[in-house]
Order: C-alpha cells, then structure tokens, then sequence
C-alpha cells in the first residue's frame, strides 16, 4: 500500500502543478490582443490540460484504491468525508478551466485578466484544505 500511497502524491502533486500553471495562462490570454501570442497561449493551455487530466486520471484511481484499502471505519472519519467533498470541488476546478479554455478558444471570453488572478488562487486553497484535513485529521 505504501506504493500506491506514493505514485497517488506522486499524481496529485503533477496534476496541481497543472491546475497552478493553467489559470496563470488564462490571466495572460485575458491581457493580449495579437493574434499571434493568443494562437501561442491557446496551443500551451491545450497541451496543459490534456496533460494535467491524463495525471488526474491515475491520483483519483490510486486515490479509490487508497479508499478501498483502507481499515479504518469509513463513517467514523469525518475528516475522510471532508477531504472526499474538497476532492469533488477539484474535479469541479478541473472542470472549470475546461470549460473556460473552450471560452478562449471560441473567442467568448467576458472576464477580466484580475479576475484570473483570483481564480488562480482556488486549486492552493483547496490542497492546503486537503493538506491539513489528511494530516491533522481534526475531526
């Protein structure tokens, strides 16, 4: 189990390094308007996503087998249920630049690069969350 426990920090360390870097591009896609540098962040923002899913894919499977592995009562760890439920707001962030890299890609973005910076700081919120709730167990 140790091993699992370790490609699945592994995995989830990769896949936050993505969702740190990817609203970073949206801030700077919000800013230009050459079509040449908008062409260049949108083939980065592509290539970013496409890989910070193909890691997210194997830290939720590790993190299910984790889950399955685990011999502790399941509804006696409160903190466990927390983690579970900030675990599906990530799935939700994910998401989110999904859709709003299609955004850009359409030419339909209405937000400002101010409002990207804000929205950067969500996916470092929610790991020192989960963070704290796996360590601390407070609950």
């Amino acid at each position: 189990m140790l091993w699992v426990k370790t490609f699945h920090i592994v995995f989830v360390a990769s896949w936050f390094a993505g969702l740190f870097y990817l609203p970073r591009i949206f801030v700077n896609l919000a800013q230009v308007s050459d079509t040449t540098t908008t062409s260049t962040l949108l083939g980065m923002a592509r290539r970013l996503f496409r890989f910070m899913t193909i890691l997210a894919i194997p830290a939720i499977l590790l993190g299910i087998w984790l889950l399955l592995g685990w011999d502790v009562a399941f509804t006696s760890a409160g903190w466990m249920h927390a983690k579970l439920l900030f675990v599906v707001f990530i799935l939700g962030y994910h998401h989110s630049c999904a859709v709003i890299l299609r955004k850009f890609e359409n030419g339909l973005n209405k937000r400002s690069h101010t409002f990207y910076r804000w929205f950067n700081e969500i996916p470092v919120l929610m790991l020192i969350i989960v963070t704290a709730l796996v360590v601390i167990k407070p609950f």
